[in-house]
């Protein structure tokens, strides 16, 4: 089974991947996850993404094409995976059509997980992360409960970048909620509920 997951930053749409792996068994593709390492290690694809996802822009396409062209050919993603983050932009979407044929496969489902902006902006600027272990939690947690760390907000986490990478989404993103649903692989799911809603709401909806 292979999944495109769609939905503004803050949608929940990290918490949706990880339940979706768990229950059929498929590789979580997160290009924000693959980035931030790449930052954190200071590879050269990390110095140049850095930039961009320090302002809330998005990483160009010829970086972040690259860089799941060769995740999508590693051994864990042979028996299905869920995309979290990409396709971001209608030139990434035909990129990653094309690069699927070439292997003989097909995106099964497009899920759009919709929250409104007033509620991710609350959602981002009350995030926080634990600088050891990546614990994600909110501004009421002194210390990461998982490892004791240190608990503290991403750089783009504050007010300012939230809006302008709401913008960014739905100048460049939201426009392949319609690409999808031009080819009848489209499921919406008002991602307001509780996590666990929202899961048994994606599940009914893939009749799983």
């Amino acid at each position: 089974m292979n999944i495109v997951l769609l939905g503004a930053p803050g949608a929940g749409k990290g918490t949706q991947a990880e339940k979706l792996v768990d229950a059929f068994d498929i590789a979580h593709i997160s290009t924000g996850n693959i980035l931030r390492a790449s930052v954190k290690a200071g590879t050269p694809l990390g110095l140049e993404a850095k930039s961009f996802m320090d302002a809330g822009e998005l990483v160009p396409d010829s970086v972040v094409i690259g860089l799941v062209k060769e995740r999508l050919k590693e051994e864990d993603a042979e028996r299905g995976f869920i995309l979290d983050g990409f396709p971001r932009t209608a030139t990434q979407a035909v990129a990653l059509a094309s690069e699927l044929e070439e292997l003989g496969r097909n995106i099964d489902y497009a899920i759009a997980v919709e929250v409104s902006p007033e509620v991710i902006i609350e959602r981002l600027c009350s995030r926080r992360l634990c600088k050891a272990c990546g614990y994600i939690g909110s501004k009421g947690d002194e210390a990461c409960p998982l490892c004791a760390g240190e608990m503290c907000q991403r750089d783009d986490d504050n007010p300012d970048i939230v809006r302008n990478r709401l913008d960014v989404y739905t100048k460049s993103t939201a426009p392949l909620i319609d690409y999808y649903r031009g080819a009848d692989l489209l499921i919406e799911i008002d991602g307001i509920q509780s996590p666990e809603d929202v899961f048994k709401s994606i599940k009914k909806a893939m009749k799983a």
